[in-house]
């Protein structure tokens, strides 16, 4: 499968990007067009992931500064349940890390979600520092990471020693289910996502590692 990368702004979005949105999105994650729609005014950038003329994919994100410190924040992302997944994965992170080069050279760049289930790690690969992680405690500046973007994704509630948030319920995460078993899965252990729980994960795209992506995606 070839796949490939169009990124508009979420303004441009239209109701037939909504309604393949929609298809892609799990089953029971209830993202429908309104929601979707309302989605597209919280957020920026529209990646979307196709294979000929079928959606694959999608993230929706913004490049801001938080405090003063570059983010690439994912605000809602999913990736169609297929054997090729991985790829799929893959090729919206390298645009979304080609974009945040662009738009902070030179800058280490940290990266946010909001998750329900293990599968979303796998785009954290390559970053450093990524919490919460198994068997670590996160020191001072990192729980006050947490509150930051805990603040960001409007939970209604947060631990910063857990990382656990809660939400309005609407199952606005980073939705992928990875093929093989990634590491760091530990992390959702005890989350009721039926009650508006997540968790918030971060990294670090290092300003060498987003080096790598300064051409655009072939």
């Amino acid at each position: 499968m070839a796949v490939g990368i169009v990124t508009k702004d979420c303004s441009a979005l239209g109701d037939s990007d909504f309604a393949e949105m929609a298809d892609v999105a799990a089953p029971g994650a209830g993202w429908g067009l309104g929601l979707l729609s309302k989605q597209a005014e919280e957020w920026v950038l529209a990646s979307m992931a196709v294979d000929g003329d079928r959606l694959q994919g999608f993230m929706l994100t913004t490049l801001e500064r938080i405090g003063g410190t570059p983010a690439m924040v994912i605000g809602i992302a999913s990736i169609a349940r297929t054997r090729q997944r991985g790829a799929v994965l893959k090729a919206l992170m390298y645009e979304s890390y080609h974009k945040a080069l662009m738009a902070f050279p030179d800058e280490d760049v940290i990266v946010a979600s909001r998750l329900t289930s293990p599968g979303p790690l796998e785009a954290f690969t390559g970053l450093e520092g990524v919490r919460p992680w198994p068997e670590t405690r996160a020191n001072g500046e990192e729980r006050a990471w947490g509150r930051r973007l805990s603040k960001r994704f409007g939970a209604l509630a947060f631990d910063d020693r857990s990382m656990i948030a809660r939400g309005d319920g609407e199952h606005l995460v980073f939705d992928h289910d990875a093929l093989k078993p990634v590491s760091g899965s530990a992390i959702l252990d005890g989350i009721d996502p039926a009650s508006g729980e997540y968790v918030i994960a971060w990294g670090w795209a290092m300003a060498e590692f987003l080096e790598g992506f300064h051409s655009p995606l072939s």
